[in-house]
């Protein structure tokens, strides 16, 4: 997992600020001003909501992916589950799919984010930008795209999940602000990732410029993202409310069934909730989330003479294309001989 951990400089320098800490006053206001520039652009280079589109395809397609492994679990096991915090192999397996669902996820993610942030430097330079010339410009960095979106989509869905309710949970209040801190510094430690992988660096470039760009754009950044994160605190709220909505308007679980026999029924119709708040984020707050780092880090560059050098005439990495090709292989693998290779075995396994 070293590999994983590339950009954890990232985060640890920038959660050493000073007033990091200090609540941002006017984050919605400062996300509300950007809302003109990034619409006006999408329906300039209307090829960015295409990219939204597919980005939410992209998500929709890895959770749908992931839940097909809770329909292999057995009752016996979420009943031993709910009995227990031992972990079982049923739960190392679920933890590696899980892994490997959000990297699946990540390549399309980064490719078609990396496309909006192409279309915005294209417009800026006076280029034409169209769905053809930003995945020319955005293929070649596809390797730094894919990793830097798989460790951030994994932090992203680790801390959903911290967040969510747990039986026996043993943290401390202190525990539970730290990984707050944390997380928040990560996100605001990598807005300059991706507009500098864009322009041509590699990862760990790219996660250097962005400490000196989000130190130079402090405080504009910091309100940024603070409205960015409470309208996806305000839409998360109202798929969770329309999750509860949705399962007392239809009978998801029978009447007189256990919560146990359903759970892979409950994990698929949440999806609907889910997907349709993940739509709104992909199709709108993202892209303007998006646009407007890309804008302030075009901003920085010109303030330090330092002309986005796009890699037009880059080559393609094969190598990420096969890496990819491979990991939807050994999926594809698992989907269709789960019983041969003894998934099924360790999922109805348990440590009682």
């Amino acid at each position: 997992m070293s590999l994983f951990n590339k950009l954890d400089f990232v985060r640890n320098e920038i959660s050493e600020i000073k007033d990091i800490k200090q609540k941002p006053k006017g984050g919605l206001s400062t996300f509300s001003s950007r809302i003109r520039y990034a619409i006006s652009l999408g329906f300039k280079e209307k090829e960015i909501f295409i990219f939204g589109l597919l980005q939410w395809a992209s998500i929709g397609i890895g959770y749908i992916l992931w839940v097909q492994m809770l329909d292999w679990i057995p009752e016996s096991v979420w009943r031993s589950a709910a009995r227990s915090d031992d972990i079982s192999s049923a739960d190392i397996i679920l933890f590696a799919w899980s892994f490997v669902c959000v990297g699946i996820a990540a390549f399309p993610v980064g490719i078609f984010t990396g496309c909006m942030g192409a279309a915005h430097f294209l417009h800026r330079r006076g280029e034409e930008s169209t769905v053809a010339t930003c995945l020319k410009l955005v293929l070649p960095q596809s390797w730094p795209l894919w990793l830097f979106h798989w460790i951030d989509g994994w932090i992203t869905v680790s801390q959903i999940v911290d967040r969510l309710p747990r039986k026996n949970d043993t943290r401390s209040s202190a525990q539970i602000a730290l990984g707050e801190a944390m997380y928040y510094a990560w996100k605001l430690g990598v807005s300059g990732v991706l507009p500098s992988i864009v322009t041509g660096n590699g990862l760990i470039a790219s996660g250097k410029n962005s400490i000196k760009f989000v130190k130079n754009n402090f405080s504009e950044i910091k309100k940024l993202r603070a409205g960015y994160s409470i309208l996806c605190w305000m839409v998360g709220i109202g798929a969770y409310i329309g999750t509860i909505i949705l399962f007392i308007t239809f009978d998801v679980i029978p009447e007189g069934d256990e919560v146990y026999s359903n759970m892979y029924a409950i994990y698929l119709w949440a999806a609907v909730p889910i997907l349709v708040a993940v739509g709104f984020v992909m199709l709108l707050l993202r892209p303007i989330y998006v646009l407007t780092l890309c804008d302030l880090y075009a901003d920085y560059l010109e303030e330090n003479n330092i002309k986005p050098p796009l890699p037009d005439k880059a080559s393609l990495p094969v190598s990420v294309f096969v890496s990819f090709s491979i990991l939807c292989l050994l999926v594809l693998t698992v989907f269709l001989f789960c019983n041969e290779i003894g998934v099924i075995d360790m999922l109805s396994s348990s440590n009682q």
